[in-house]
Order: C-alpha cells, then structure tokens, then sequence
C-alpha cells in the first residue's frame, strides 16, 4: 500500500516496446499525458466522473493503492480482419475510495477507464474525458450533420465526411463523433476511440475551452421518448434526465483509446477497439455466419429484362435469390418496404409480399432472408418479432434509424444482441454510432453503418460527397472502430465529369476497380453487393470476384498507405491472399511491397484501371502477373482509380 499525501505522485505505464509512455499524476486532481518516443503527444489532461451524491471521482480523491501488472495472451477473434489477436500491455491500477482507474500501455496506444468499487447502483451525473494536445495541430474530425443546440444534435444518423482543420478552426460547439484523427508532428497519428461501451452512453468530443484541446460531451439518460421521424420509425427523447448513465454495481465504464501509429499504414493494423471489448457471451457461435448480400434498395429493385414488373413484390425477390444461389452469395436482404409504411409493424406485411413464400424459396436455393426494421418497430415487439420470424426461417435483421448513442440506445443494442442470439439471428444495425467492441462481445453482431456509404450517391452531387476522397479517409478512422456497412459493389462507374447522382440508376464515384478493391480494403464481416442483378449479369469477370471473395480473414497485412491520399490492405484465407489498394483523384504509379505476404513467383488475378479508365471509369483490365524475388508490384493506378489482386 501507498502511504497518501497531499503532495502529488506521479505513476508511469510504459508499452512493451517502450515507446509509448504515460504518466498520471494524482494529486488535487487526476492528469494524465502521453508521449511516444519522448514526443508529447497528449499534453496534461484532467479525467474524472462525477457522481450522484456530489463526489466527482478524480478530484480530491484518495489514493489507497497502486499495482501493476503484465498483459500477455491471445484472443481468438471471429468475423474479423485476423483469427487471432494478441493482447500484450503493460497495465497500472490506481485504487481510490469507491473507484479505481485502469491505464494500459500498449505498443499502439494508450486506453483507460474507470471501475466502481460501488455495491450498489449509482448515476453518474458527468464525466470528464479532456484530451490537450500539446499544439495547434492539424485533425480529420466527423461533425455530426444536425445543427442547433446540443439537444438537436444529440439525435444523428452519424455520417459525414470528414473536415480537415487546426485544433484553433474547429467549429465552436458542434459536436463531433467518433472515431477522429489528429495529426501529430513528425508523421505520428493520433486516433481517438472507445470501446466496451455498456450501459452507458457513447463519446462525442467538441472543440474545448482551453487552447488545443477536445472536451468530451455525453448524452443524457432519457427520461421520456416520442415516436416520429423517418417513417414514424425513430424514437426521440422528449425529456432527460439529469444523468448520463444508472450504473451497476461495480461497473467497468468505457475504455478511452488514445492510438498511436508511428506511420499511416500501422493504423489499418490497430485492434485496440475489439481486443478491450469484453469477450463473447455465445458459448457457441459457430452458427453465426458472415458473408455477402444481394441487397435491393440501392439500386431501386432496378431489374430488367425480367419478365414481371420489378419492384417490392415476390417475384423480384426470388429473382434476387436466384441470383444469389448462382454466385455463392450467402444472403438477400429485404430492405424497407416489405412492411406496411409508417405502422412501425413488423407483422404487418405489404400484399405484394408473400414472406413465408420468399423465406421457403430461400432455403430450397440455400440463400438466407435478412429483414429491415425500424427501430421503433423492432424494439417494441423484439421477443415477438425474433421468435416469429426465426420459425419461419429469418436469418436475422438490418435494424435501421436509430440516430442516438445514449444509455438507453447502448442497451438496446445489447439486448437486441442477447435476444436475436438465442433464436440464431444475426443482426447488422445502421443510423447508430460506430462500433465499439459489440461485434467481439455479440458475434452474432456483424456489421454496422455509422459510416457515409456509397448510399449517398443516390442523391449527392461530388460537391456535397467527395467518395473517393472519402475512401482514402475512412479506412483509417470509421474502420478504426470495427466492421462498416458500407454498401460497395456498383456496375456504373462515373468520372469526376460524368459522375451524377441518380435514385434509380445510380453510380459510384471512381473507377470499376476502385469498387472491386473495396471489398479487400473495407473491413465488412455482411458485406453487400449493391448493385441490380441485371447488372452483374452483364458483368461476369467482376461479379465472380466479387461474390467469391471473403468477408472474414485470417490475417491482415497493411501495405504503405498515405491518410487522404491512397489506402494498401492484403488479407489472407487459408492458402489465399487478397491485395486491394485506392488512390484519390490523383493518379499514381503505386509500388506494393508483397514481400511479407511470402508470395514471390506467384500469379496473381489482378483486375486494374484500363488505359481509357480516366475517362471511362468502367474500363478494367483482367490480367496476371508474375511477382518478383523481391515482391515489389508497381500497377498504375487512375484517378479515383483501384487495383484488386487473388494471389493463390
């Protein structure tokens, strides 16, 4: 035990390499800073949680004891970039009166949370989560699109683009989501995240009121809620508690990542969100399996040379299964429109459904049906609509506009997970935040949105959503959290100048490749072909890479990568490797460096950009290649442009 004093100690916690370094100071209050390499990455930064009776844990606090330990094991990981993770830190325990604060070190990065040593329920009235950087430094941040008040942006679907700007030109009170960027001097990246995040809400930061810094911003707990939105389908709180979150009893709160990456690419290889999340409650997942869709609503149910009308009826949906069936492709969705509009009913089913009917096709043609529900419509009949359904044969749910991130919503989202676990259903949520560790907890979670996906191109024209700037961003920030919906796969393929945004007809910004090379370098566990069956009919080369190519993956190997300007990943199944890699709109001559995949003289498949691709952005040429002694690839890549490889 530490003998307590009014003077403040300082601890230390080194990662393994000891690189990463970070000090916490105890005293009247509780700081802690980072450096890496002796570069002050995160200056002196007050954490504390403020509790219901008035005591604000970290400030005035006793210290009663510090221990610290050694991390070094292995998780076995499941619909995941690898099969397993290694989760290897140093940790420091400070135990306090009613609490205790963990830090672990890692190699790439630094997480803390606090711990009740509480019997009993507590609300937590604030938590402060202050991050100071040591200058005015340059960040990629995700506004969250609603404007006004905090209240109104409370409620956001969690997309946007992401805003390049200094500390010191950050919009003054408009909340940002996570995960964000900032970029440190020489070339270190900060990536801000959170992860185990149960019973309780999630983190949005805004602009500080000291210089150079990032306060956190915490929902409150809702009192009341009020159907409206979307279709009558999203819930809004109508009043709040006083309260953020109604602790258990000894309750661990969210860890609080702060992950270093001394280059760019050594982000895409970060798992500090899924190996801090809380291990799999399935006894036995065996039965949860990943893999793609033939999705319907991107593409306006736009079959043709078919013969019946398309559209929200039986016949088109057993077209898509048949589809599916030929290639592989493990399910359909039926997105919204499958349900009487605006009854927030899910047994309430449009005539021109036949369910049951579609759910039997289904299964003779070995494809899986996956429904779209409404947040308000799935969360008012859960137990029902699980048991009902999974009867009949239903794989599982796209729960879609839920649009906050508060404590009530955190818990719904476990509860979804619990409930659709014990009936074999997979679930896949959109209009919700970032993952944050549910997919290792829940494995029956398989994917998420909080991303601006290619769905945008439906209505935004390049000035509103540059995509394939976005592309070259995301991968580092939005993927940093987990597994993203992101719904690639589109057959027309527009320039900058012939890009438009259509409904029903609509393209993808960048070339044909730069859509097939998503499929390696997006992390997607339910991943999507977007596009109308008619299309990829007329598409055979692509369509079979893409409908054969995995969502899951033994091991990932990130390639040089540069943030905002292009994106390198290889994963690996088994005896096979897959190299996918984007470029902005700038074209580049891009040298891969396979050597560690321990492929020379291999020859690869690769689909790459055609001469003509900068004009025509669906020119792409089907090639092999023979890789080199010393496994460096060049390909040229055009602008918007991609390459994908199979390396067998």
């Amino acid at each position: 035990m530490l003998c307590v004093s009014a003077v403040a100690k300082d601890f230390t916690v080194k990662s393994p390499n000891g690189r990463l370094k970070a000090t916490i100071t105890v005293g009247d209050a509780i700081t802690y800073q980072v450096t890496y390499n002796g570069q002050q990455l995160i200056a002196p930064s007050q954490i504390s949680m403020t509790v219901e009776n008035g005591e604000t844990w970290g400030v005035g606090s006793k210290l009663k004891g510090a221990t610290t330990a050694k991390r070094n094991a292995t998780i076995k990981a499941q619909n995941y970039k690898r099969a397993v993770v290694k989760d290897c830190c140093n940790e420091l325990t400070l135990a306090f009166g009613g609490f205790s604060l963990v830090f672990r070190a890692y190699d790439e990065g630094l997480a803390y949370r606090f711990v009740s040593g509480s019997m009993k329920s507590l609300k937590i009235v604030a938590e402060q989560a202050d991050m100071n950087y040591p200058k005015d430094l340059e960040t990629l941040v995700p506004y969250v699109r609603e404007k006004g008040d905090v209240k109104k942006q409370l409620h956001n679907s969690f997309e946007n683009n992401y805003t390049l700007a200094c500390l010191s030109e950050l919009r003054d009170g408009q909340l940002i989501f996570l995960p964000y960027i900032v970029k440190a001097e020489k070339g270190v990246k900060v990536v801000v995240a959170e992860s185990d995040v149960e019973n309780y809400p999630g983190m949005f930061v805004k602009k500080g009121n000291k210089e150079n810094s990032l306060d956190a911003v915490f929902a409150p707990c809702p009192k009341t809620v009020r159907q409206g939105g979307h279709n009558e389908l999203e819930q809004f709180v109508a009043e709040a508690e006083d309260y953020i979150a109604e602790a258990k009893p000894n309750q661990k709160f969210p860890w609080r990542i702060i992950s270093v990456s001394a280059e760019d690419k050594d982000i895409l290889d970060n798992d500090m969100v899924f190996r801090l999340a809380s291990p799999s409650r399935l006894a036995d997942a065996s039965w949860v399996k990943p893999g793609k869709v033939a999705w319907d609503w991107w593409n306006d149910w736009g079959l043709y040379k078919v013969p019946f009308k398309a559209g929200i009826n039986t016949a088109t949906y057993k077209h898509y299964i048949d589809f599916a069936a030929k290639h592989g492709i493990e399910y359909v969705i039926l997105d919204e429109g499958w349900a009487v509009n605006k009854k927030a009913d899910l047994f309430q089913v449009v005539p021109e459904i036949d369910l049951k009917s579609i759910v039997d096709y289904g299964k003779v043609k070995g494809v899986g049906i996956i429904l779209w529900a409404g947040y308000k419509a799935f969360d008012r009949d859960m137990e029902r609509v699980c048991q009902t359904y999974s009867a009949m044969g239903v794989k599982g749910y796209k729960v879609d506009f839920i649009n906050r991130n508060d404590a009530q919503v955190m818990n719904f989202l476990y509860k979804a997970a619990e409930t659709c676990a014990r009936y074999k259903q997979v679930l896949d949520f959109h209009g919700i935040c970032p993952p944050t560790g549910l997919t290792r907890t829940w494995p029956n979670v398989i994917n998420f949105e909080g991303v601006n996906g290619q769905e945008q191109n439906k209505w935004s024209t390049m000035k509103k959503y540059d995509q394939v700037q976005y592309d070259v961003t995301v991968p580092f920030a939005r993927n940093f959290a987990g597994p993203m919906d992101y719904t690639q796969g589109a057959m027309l393929n527009g320039t900058r100048s012939t890009y438009r945004p259509s409904n029903s007809e609509p393209m993808s910004q960048g070339t044909r490749c730069h859509q097939l090379a998503e499929y390696v370098v997006f992390l997607s566990p339910l991943n999507m072909l977007c596009d109308s069956p008619t299309h990829y009919d007329e598409e055979p080369e692509c369509t079979d890479f893409i409908a054969k190519i995995p969502t899951v993956w033994d091991e990932t190997v990130a390639l040089k990568s540069e943030v905002e300007e292009y994106v390198a990943v290889a994963r690996r199944v088994g005896d096979k490797w897959y190299v996918g890699a984007l470029t902005n709109w700038t074209s580049r001559d891009l040298t891969l460096d396979l050597s560690p995949l321990k492929v020379a003289g291999k020859v690869p498949v690769v689909f790459k950009d055609g001469a003509n691709a900068e004009k025509f952005a669906q020119d792409y040429e089907k090639t092999t290649i023979t890789v080199p002694a010393d496994g460096k690839v060049t390909v040229h890549l055009a602008p918007g442009g991609g390459v994908a490889m199979e390396i067998i």
